[in-house]
């Protein structure tokens, strides 16, 4: 493992849009799951050779200064830009030992993964609940095992990952699906959606939120395409994203508007929440707004 250095770790949010994350943390720069779509390999980031994980050196010194200099307290949201779960973190375990500090200075915590290593830390977010809000969203983008495998080599099954939230569930850990990136021509029927949706309701998902398509910066999309041709050579799908989209940074899926209307209406027949305003208020509902604000929606 390579460490680089950093000055800070838990860094102030601009707006608590985002599932009510007051604060980031990102103890990790790189991810090693392979997602041919991530976001996070974009120029504008400065992430070089972002499937090499690093870890960011003296960590947990340094997030331990920064809560404690906090003032304010709310809720430290981790995962936006490389999986704090990754493979290294089963023998270094940085994110769980953070965790730890984060109920020990009584913050709050929202998690975005892929990986059914978080389950390790299950007894963690419970004691951080008692205190503060919880949240654990896990990304789905196919309810296909097979094409899982194909567009994110690095990262568990979508069946694991599945298991994983029936897991959390069982334990009352507020917990749902992250269904984004929705790839235009193969992932965006009305199958795999409804697939998605029936699988999360029988692990007792609390919500899904989702995007109806993918959004391409500049290089992301160079190495988005040369994927594309490899894994799916016969279909022609980086043409396909040529013609359609362009240079464009949002690549709705062509039938985006009636996909959601499919999505949000079954959402609602199984009570799933879907909207970011109740997801945020049903995980903060039981805490105080003197202490963690609610974004105004």
């Amino acid at each position: 493992m390579e460490y680089i250095p950093a000055k800070t770790i838990v860094t102030r949010n601009k707006s608590s849009g985002w599932f009510g994350n007051d604060y980031n943390m990102n103890i990790y720069k790189g991810c090693c799951h392979g997602c041919i779509y991530c976001d996070s390999r974009s120029d504008c980031y400065g992430v070089e050779d972002f499937d090499r994980v690093r870890a960011k050196e003296n960590a947990l010194e340094i997030i331990r200064n920064d809560l404690r200099r906090k003032v304010k307290k709310g809720v430290i949201g981790t995962g936006a830009m490389s999986d704090p779960y990754n493979p290294f973190e089963k023998e270094l375990c940085l994110t769980r030992h953070a965790l730890e500090l984060i109920d020990a200075y009584e913050f709050g915590i929202s998690i975005d993964t892929k990986s059914t290593l978080l389950a390790r830390d299950i007894e963690i977010l419970q004691s951080i609940r008692e205190h503060s809000p919880v949240l654990v969203k896990v990304t789905v983008t196919t309810a296909d095992d097979a094409l899982a495998a194909k567009i994110e080599p690095g990262a568990p099954s979508s069946s694991d990952r599945f298991a994983l939230l029936g897991r959390l569930s069982k334990e009352s850990i507020m917990a749902g699906i992250l269904l984004m990136p929705l790839l235009p021509f193969l992932e965006d029927s009305e199958d795999n959606i409804m697939n998605i949706i029936h699988s999360a309701a029988d692990c007792g998902v609390k919500f899904i939120y989702p995007a109806f398509g993918v959004t391409l910066r500049m290089n992301q999309r160079i190495y988005f395409y040369e994927k594309l041709k490899q894994l799916f050579p016969k279909e022609n799908l980086a043409e396909q994203y040529r013609k359609r989209y362009g240079s464009s940074y949002e690549c709705r899926a062509p039938e985006s508007q009636r996909l959601y209307d499919v999505f949000r209406n079954e959402c609602e027949r199984l009570k799933i929440l879907y909207n970011m305003k109740d997801i945020i208020h049903a995980y903060k509902q039981n805490y105080s707004d003197g202490q963690l604000s609610l974004f105004d929606y």
